[in-house]
């Protein structure tokens, strides 16, 4: 991590899941990639009890006191005193000083900025003299500044995605053992892209809903009389049948039906068969739609239009209720693709996508 004049420059890219969704808390397999958009930290550590941080998103600086602790500090703030907050808790030592916060990753989208926001924040503190921390111990603890400083009953998919990301490779995650695969992924190289449609309708677990879905699936495993869904995998959907609530077992098919799309997918993206993955990422949409319920009516006219105008397959990524859609198309259909889904939009009274060619980028670093 360059060190010039005392002065530490890290960056975090923001992250698409290309399929599997909500499995990481259920110890399932998710294949993400990073985005090229990165958030960046830029801090200038001095002999000082507190933080001051500024970002080019928010009018006013937030001063952080290296003794916060959760409740302290709210809105885009928490998410940096949560890295102070666990670092000190870790035993690790944070410096004072300054810290300045750019972004490229777009917060409300579901693309994982708040990942992004805590891993640039995390890299920067710890290359102004912190303790040499691997990164799943980075992972780790930018999870718990979200989960227990913020609030956000998050899984590991964003921190691993992020810290483990390759140029042109998906990062198959299975959350058993919290190993990851590379996986090669560039489309491009096959006459193919991978558009990402941003809805522009905020990424919102609203009314504690993602927490709902989680605590439905623990419900799921318990009645089934395991620790986590991941271990009746092999056993598959007939298993649910013991589960007695009707909505816990449309929570747990999601579940096991995506792990099963997240290897079938790896598998082609090995024969180079976009076509089936295409088909696999329309499968996860409608599972995610029927069974999983965190689709929206307008995520689901976006991804169902590029579909009908040509795309292999499409499905909206992340943790629902709002944000992105991701649409694999061949290279020659792009511009109808585009313009189909634009239509729509526009004929149903929603806000403008923007949507762009995206592609695998590197991960978190200096």
């Amino acid at each position: 991590m360059p060190v010039t004049a005392n002065i530490v420059r890290y960056s975090a890219p923001g992250r698409v899941n290309l399929i599997g969704e909500h499995t990481d808390y259920n110890a399932g397999f998710a294949l993400p990639i990073a985005l090229p958009d990165r958030t960046v930290a830029v801090f200038h550590p001095a002999d000082a009890d507190t933080l001051m941080v500024r970002s080019d998103r928010a009018g006013q600086p937030v001063r952080i006191p290296l003794t916060t602790q959760p409740g302290d500090v709210s809105g885009w703030a928490a998410y940096v005193a949560g890295v102070v907050w666990a670092l000190r808790r870790a035993g690790h030592r944070v410096p004072g000083g300054t810290l300045l916060i750019s972004g490229g990753v777009e917060m409300g989208a579901g693309l994982a900025s708040s990942a992004a926001l805590e891993c640039a924040v995390l890299g920067a503190i710890l290359g102004a003299g912190g303790p040499p921390l691997d990164r799943m111990a980075q992972a780790h603890l930018a999870r718990h500044a979200e989960n227990d400083y913020v609030g956000a009953p998050t899984g590991l998919l964003d921190q691993l995605a992020i810290l483990y990301a390759e140029p042109g490779r998906a990062q198959l995650i299975d959350f058993r053992d919290l190993s990851t695969t590379s996986v090669r992924f560039d489309p491009d190289a096959h006459g193919a892209a991978l558009l990402l449609i941003n809805s522009h309708a905020p990424h919102r677990h609203a009314g504690g809903e993602y927490a709902a879905r989680r605590t439905s699936c623990e419900r799921a495993a318990a009645a089934l009389g395991v620790s986590s869904l991941r271990d009746v995998e092999d056993r598959g959907v007939g298993a649910l049948d013991a589960v007695p609530e009707a909505t816990d077992r449309r929570r747990a098919r999601h579940i096991l039906t995506e792990n099963r799309r997240v290897l079938d997918t790896v598998r082609a993206l090995k024969r180079f068969r976009l076509d089936e993955v295409g088909a696999l990422l329309t499968e996860s949409h409608a599972s995610m739609r029927d069974d999983f319920e965190i689709t929206t009516e307008h995520l689901d006219l976006i991804a169902d239009t590029a579909v009908r105008a040509g795309a292999l397959g499409a499905r909206m990524t992340g943790g629902g209720f709002g944000g992105c859609v991701i649409a694999l198309v061949a290279a020659a259909d792009v511009g109808t693709v585009t313009a189909a889904v634009r239509s729509a939009t526009r004929r149903a009274g929603h806000p403008d996508p923007t949507i762009s060619r995206t592609y695998s980028g590197r991960g978190a670093g200096g």
